[in-house]
């Protein structure tokens, strides 16, 4: 577990670290019993776990205390409004569900402050591999103690791409298979790994030169939105626009990628 001192420590980061490192507690121990988590259907391909419930309401509780007046919008419990709304905690307890209740070790921990629709602070934490990402605006990205910075490479050839899949492809605005074909075509590889905060914090850290999904949820965007910005990288919907968290697709990466994706999502 992450027990170092942040590289930049605010109150705002201070609580979503306490917050992330006690419900990360709980999801390890529980990932270590996941064979005997009791599992509800939600709906075709999106569980809920009990472990994910217990995550929530630990991240809940520790948040309220810190700030007793914000909003909060949660995957699992919904949105409550505070007697601040202009500010707005955004959490997902377990992203990456499917993989934790498959015994997969590739799961996180997501939370954001936004602040008059801006987000303003960041927290993406991966407690099997012992990662911390983190921001907040204006004062750079971070995994750990290490300060980020998206990907050098110079040529698309060479880019990792991570992506989520849409459950409904919708080819009246997007036809995501046309260009899935065309960047699998043009670059070293695309991963799909069951973790769109975790992309988007891999985006951040260098570790893929882009990324790109629709039809994803706040949650799962809000955090790693922040992250990928503070490390110098870019973040749009697939128009290459400003609003990715009202029409819920967005595209990140690098200067270069973007520019390139952005073609091939034209097409």
């Amino acid at each position: 577990m992450f027990d170092s001192k942040l590289a930049i420590s605010t109150p705002t980061l201070n609580a979503m670290f306490t917050a992330s490192t006690r419900a990360a507690k709980g999801l390890i121990r529980d990932f270590g019993e996941v064979e005997h988590l009791q599992v509800s259907r939600k709906g075709p391909g999106d569980f809920v776990s009990k472990a994910d419930l217990k995550a929530e309401q630990t991240i809940i509780d520790v948040l309220q205390k810190a700030t007793p007046t914000y909003s909060m919008l949660l995957e699992e419990a919904g949105e409550f409004v505070g007697r601040e709304p202009e500010y707005r905690w955004i959490v997902d307890p377990l992203d990456g569900t499917t993989n934790f209740i498959n015994a997969i070790p590739h799961f996180a921990i997501s939370i954001a402050l936004e602040h008059k629709g801006e987000i303003i602070a960041a927290m993406v934490h991966d407690p099997i591999k012992d990662e911390l990402f983190y921001a907040e605006k204006e004062k750079g990205a971070y995994l750990n103690d290490r300060k980020l910075r998206v990907s050098a490479k110079a040529n698309f050839d060479d880019a990792v791409m991570g992506v989520t899949f849409p459950r409904i492809d919708d080819k009246e605005e997007f036809n995501f298979y046309e260009t899935l074909k065309g960047v699998e075509s043009n670059t070293a590889a695309v991963r799909r790994m069951g973790s769109a905060v975790l992309d988007l914090a891999y985006v951040a850290a260098g570790r893929y030169e882009g990324y790109w999904a629709q039809a994803l949820n706040p949650w799962d965007m809000a955090a790693g939105s922040l992250l990928v910005t503070e490390a110098n990288g870019i973040v749009t919907d697939l128009n290459g626009g400003a609003h990715f968290m009202k029409s819920r697709h967005i595209l990140a990466g690098t200067d270069l990628t973007h520019k390139k994706m952005l073609g091939f999502i034209a097409k």
